[in-house]
């Protein structure tokens, strides 16, 4: 791959524009779930429906059937405005070549997606990584937008982002950039991440991690990170768990803070549900550990946790992330 740029691939070709009375089909498939929509050109959802995500490759016909379902819905004028779709896949995914290397939390490995999705939607369909998806949606017209170096963090049950650098998204040699959560911060003494890591930014800082950190410290069953955040203004428990989860989250980024200088660092993911409190933090977090460059600011993305299905129809709509 070395010196060859990465784009997204397209099943079944793709010799068709996408007007602005046509509709898109996108599919958000995650760990435990797999979303899809159907919306128009102003962003509006006229079809929605998401399924527990099976493991293994049993996952994309999990995929088909949930995209069969939504068209199903459409009367047939509608369903003929249905020009473009895209599928986004977690994990490892070669977007060029359409192949879902690996995902540790769905079980599969080296599936080529092929045809399989063009031959039973009768449509050209994109295939791209999740948080690329949704990191770029997050730049180019959400929390990011009119900035041309921006940092998105998709924080849900991992981490991971992305990173644009003066107005061009970079997509690294395979293909994918961003994997913060991925970054040792906690060597000594760290928990062992399941990428064979010890240590990881997502064994701190995730929305999974905050909620097994808080349930450790305290003995009580915490549902999720949202939960803790809740607490943190009257619980001591709760603002030492955030405290050490976002110095996590500062420790993994001052180094890319410092290699590339972004304008605004972009919270995305079902953790931004924690809102300012979580950007002011990781804010003064970061600019407790700059001496040379200023600090960026920190803001909350647009998107939340629908920032994938809004990157999969945008994607889907624009055809390439540019």
């Amino acid at each position: 791959m070395t010196g060859k740029p990465m784009r997204s691939t397209t099943t079944g070709g793709d010799d068709l524009v996408v007007g602005a009375d046509d509709l898109v089909l996108g599919l958000d498939v995650g760990g435990t779930t797999i979303k899809a929509e159907i919306s128009d050109a102003a962003g509006t959802v006229l079809a929605a429906n998401a399924v527990a995500t099976p493991r293994g490759e049993a996952a994309f016909d999990a995929m088909i059937e949930l995209g069969d379902k939504l068209l199903a819905t459409l009367p047939d004028a509608a369903r003929t405005r249905v020009r473009r779709a895209a599928v986004l896949l977690p994990g490892v995914v070669d977007s060029a070549r359409g192949i879902a290397v690996f995902s540790a939390n769905v079980g599969w490995r080296d599936v080529e997606v092929g045809t399989r999705f063009t031959d039973r939607w009768g449509m050209p369909v994109l295939i791209e990584h999740d948080v690329a998806a949704a990191g770029w949606a997050e730049w180019r017209f959400g929390g990011g937008r009119d900035r041309d170096t921006v940092c998105v963090i998709i924080i849900g049950t991992g981490i991971s982002g992305t990173l644009s650098v003066a107005g061009r998204f970079v997509r690294g040699a395979i293909g994918q950039a961003g994997e913060y959560g991925h970054i040792p911060v906690r060597r000594t003494h760290g928990i062992p991440c399941p990428c064979g890591n010890i240590g990881c930014v997502e064994t701190v800082a995730s929305a999974a991690a905050i909620a097994r950190a808080y349930a450790r410290r305290t003995g009580s069953e915490c549902s999720s990170a949202a939960d803790v955040f809740a607490m943190i203004a009257t619980d001591p428990d709760a603002q030492a768990v955030v405290a050490d989860a976002v110095d996590a989250l500062a420790d993994g980024l001052v180094g890319v803070v410092h290699a590339v200088c972004p304008e605004a660092i972009v919270l995305g993911g079902g953790l931004a549900g924690a809102g300012e409190i979580l950007a002011e933090r990781l804010h003064d977090a970061l600019t407790d550990r700059l001496r040379v460059i200023p600090g960026p600011q920190v803001v909350i993305g647009e998107y939340g946790a629908r920032a994938g299905l809004v990157g999969a129809a945008r994607f889907a709509r624009h055809g390439s992330l540019t």
